[in-house]
């Protein structure tokens, strides 16, 4: 089985069921959320290359899930699997676009460090509300009426309102504790093909996992194509 972790056509295939078994929920989930996890292997590192620990310790190193998810049922919707340096912004476009190819987003959550005008903009194109906090020392463009100005406004001035919607952010959290609490936090295979692939099974198996829970809860037909 191992081995074939280590084969990377395997990837796509894993990503492409991973959407199929989230689809048969786009009728319930509107509101999402974004936020990344680490997944550590058997690889240590030596921890003076981080600002964490002092000099001379080692740790294992890891990998890193950066997803979106349903904040109703906790499905993911669309994921990439990275090194430990990728920073969380960088995929939040992606998920974000490849979630809205197949749902109808009103509402997406994501913490400080997704913040900039290019994350509230790839929202906003596909209709939806971003919530994601304005850090203290954030300053207004100097475009007027810039997207980025009326968000930090509503931040400023409507901030009961504004984080009522922003903490559907901890569901994302939830289905990582989901993900790590069913199918462990830390991956078995050596190599980084294969490491990847083994946290993407890892999501597919909570989606599945999820999709039988809203069968029986929600009613929810499962019918997909041959």
């Amino acid at each position: 089985m191992f081995r074939y972790f280590e084969k990377p056509e395997l990837t796509p295939i894993i990503q492409s069921l991973i959407v199929q078994s989230s689809l048969p929920l786009k009728a319930v989930e509107i509101d999402f959320a974004a936020d990344s996890s680490g997944f550590s292997t058997s690889k240590l590192i030596n921890w003076n290359e981080t600002k964490y620990k002092g000099h001379g310790d080692m740790e294992h190193d890891w990998l890193k899930a950066h997803l979106m998810t349903g904040v109703k049922t906790n499905t993911v919707t669309a994921v990439e699997v990275w090194d430990r340096h990728t920073h969380d912004s960088f995929l939040f476009k992606f998920l974000v676009e490849a979630t809205a190819k197949n749902f109808d987003m009103r509402e997406v959550s994501a913490d400080k460090g997704y913040l900039s005008a290019r994350n509230l903009e790839a929202v906003t194109k596909f209709g939806a509300t971003p919530y994601i906090p304005f850090k203290s020392n954030t300053v207004l463009r100097e475009v007027p009426n810039s997207l980025w100005d009326r968000m930090f406004h509503y931040f400023s001035f409507n901030r009961t309102d504004f984080m009522s919607h922003y903490h559907k952010r901890s569901n994302v959290e939830s289905t990582f504790s989901m993900i790590k609490g069913k199918f462990g936090d830390y991956v078995r295979s050596k190599t980084p093909t294969a490491q990847m692939n083994e946290v993407l099974l890892k999501v597919l198996c909570h989606n599945i996992c999820v999709l039988i829970q809203a069968t029986h809860e929600l009613g929810i037909e499962t019918q997909f194509r041959n």
